[in-house]
C-alpha cells in the first residue's frame, strides 16, 4: 500500500528486501547506505522486526532527518517535552489527530482516552492529544474498569489489538471514537477463512457514538498520507523550501 501510494503521487520509494536471518550489522549497514544518499529524503525500517534483532538499535540508527516514520528516540523525546517541536510525528497518531480536525471535532480541554500504551501508537497519540490541550487517559492491560473510564471520554482511540473489546454500552452518546486496532478473526464464509475487525464493536458503536471509523479502511489509509507527508516535508527541508 506504501508503494502503490508512492507511486500514485509520483514520490519515488526504494525498496530493499532483506531475508529474515540477515545479520543486525548488515541491516544497519543498509540504513549508513540510505543515511549517506543525497537522494533519499526518508527511510522506513518496517516493523516488527525478526527476534534476532535490537529493534530500538536499528532505529536509533536512522539519520533523524529521515526518520520519516517518527520513531527515532530524539522525535519521540520531543513529542514528550512542553514546547519542544519534533521533526517528524508518528505516522498514525499524526494520522488520527488530522483525521478529528478535518472532522471538525474540537480537542482543547476535551475529555480523551487512550486505550493501549504501545511505542507505535497508544503512546505516542497520547502525547499528541496532550499537545492538543486534552485531557488524557491511558488505559491499558492493568487498568481496572477501563469501561467506566471510556464511559466519560469526548475521544477515544482504540489501539489495544483486542477484536471487538470496546462495545457500544462503553461508549459515550456523540463521542468521537478512532478504531486503530486491526484484528483477524475466523470467518468461514471469507474466502480467506478470516475478516478484519476493529478494537470497537463497530455496529454497536455506530447507534451511540457521534463520529467512529471502519475497520480496514479508516486510520490505515490516512498513516499512509501521513508517511508521505512526513516524506514531502522531509525533502523540503533538503531543498530549503
Amino acid at each position: 500500500m506504501k508503494r502503490k501510494a508512492c507511486c500514485e503521487v509520483g514520490i519515488k520509494s526504494i525498496d530493499i528486501d532483506l531475508p529474515e536471518q540477515v545479520p543486525e550489522a548488515e541491516l544497519i549497514a543498509k540504513v549508513h547506505e540510505l543515511n549517506a544518499d543525497p537522494n533519499v529524503h526518508g527511510i522506513l525500517v518496517q516493523l516488527p522486526l525478526p527476534k534476532h534483532i535490537n529493534e530500538e538499535k536499528v532505529l536509533t540508527e536512522i539519520s533523524i532527518d529521515k526518520d520519516v516514520d517518527g520513531f527515532h528516540p530524539l522525535n519521540i523525546g520531543k513529542l514528550a517535552m512542553k514546547g519542544r517541536e519534533p521533526l517528524f510525528l508518528p505516522c498514525t497518531p499524526k494520522g488520527c489527530i488530522e483525521l478529528l480536525k478535518r472532522s471538525g471535532i474540537s480537542i482543547k480541554g476535551k475529555r480523551a482516552v487512550v486505550v493501549g500504551r504501545s511505542n507505535i501508537v497508544g503512546l505516542p497519540v497520547s502525547l499528541l492529544l496532550l499537545k492538543e490541550d486534552a485531557t488524557v487517559t491511558v488505559v491499558h492491560s492493568r487498568t481496572e474498569e477501563p469501561e467506566s473510564m471510556i464511559r466519560e471520554a469526548d475521544i477515544v482511540i482504540a489501539a489495544a489489538g483486542q477484536p471487538m473489546m470496546i462495545k457500544g454500552s462503553w461508549i459515550k452518546s456523540g463521542a468521537a471514537v478512532i478504531d486503530v486496532g486491526t484484528n483477524a478473526v475466523d470467518d468461514a464464509t471469507r474466502k480467506s477463512g478470516y475478516r478484519l475487525v476493529g478494537d470497537v464493536d463497530f455496529d454497536q458503536a455506530c447507534k451511540v457514538a457521534g463520529w467512529v471509523t471502519p475497520v480496514p479502511g479508516g486510520v490505515g489509509p490516512m498513516t499512509v498520507a501521513m508517511l508521505l507527508k512526513n516524506t514531502l516535508e522531509g525533502a523540503k527541508r533538503v531543498i530549503g523550501q
